[in-house]
């Protein structure tokens, strides 16, 4: 079976932008999918022009033939997050891809976690899921193309990695960084 391209996980391009706030109608959701069912909810919420994003990385892996196989896996397994209106959300469930829709109650909080996301996988390298917290120092980065992120810190196999939490569902990512620079807070 060939592995696919890369999809896109956002719609519209610029759904993080400033435009999303001023939306008074709409509202940020969660779908829980089906099992392994992320990527085909984003092509039908695609086709019907509903606001969403569901992260993806780049995941590589050797096959036992030995040759490298490079997927794209979602960031959350099961997860899709969605931006609309009442009937885009009845909408979006009537796919037959969601298991069930959770309302965010935090939507600035969720989109500010979500721009971290979205900057971490277009600028880091070695994108990692964090299923749960991690215990470390909070810094910031303060040179480089990630400059202003936030997040917490750890040493893994005498890398150091800065990882980001979406504060609503208590997971992240993180990502390989230079020690030199962060600023610890």
């Amino acid at each position: 079976m060939p592995i696919l391209k890369k999809e896109p996980d956002m719609y519209p391009d610029n759904l993080l932008e400033d435009w999303a706030e001023t939306r008074e109608d709409a509202n940020w959701y969660a779908f829980y999918t089906m099992s392994r069912h992320e990527k085909e909810l984003m092509r039908r919420l695609r086709a019907q022009k509903i606001s969403h994003y569901g992260p993806t990385i780049q995941q590589r892996k050797r096959s036992p033939q030995g040759r490298i196989r490079t997927s794209h896996v979602p960031l959350f397994a099961g997860y899709v997050f969605v931006f609309g209106n009442t009937i885009e959300r009845y909408d979006a469930i009537a796919t037959g891809c969601v298991s069930r829709c959770i309302e965010v109650k935090e939507h600035s909080q969720l989109l500010t976690d979500l721009r971290k996301i979205s900057k971490l996988i277009t600028y880091g390298t070695d994108v990692q899921q964090e299923p749960k917290p991690i215990v470390g120092r909070r810094a910031v980065i303060k040179r480089g193309a990630m400059a202003g992120l936030s997040g917490v810190v750890t040493l893994s196999d005498s890398r150091h990695r800065l990882t980001v939490l979406v504060h609503f569902m208590q997971q992240g990512a993180s990502v390989v960084i230079d020690e030199t620079d962060v600023d610890l807070i």
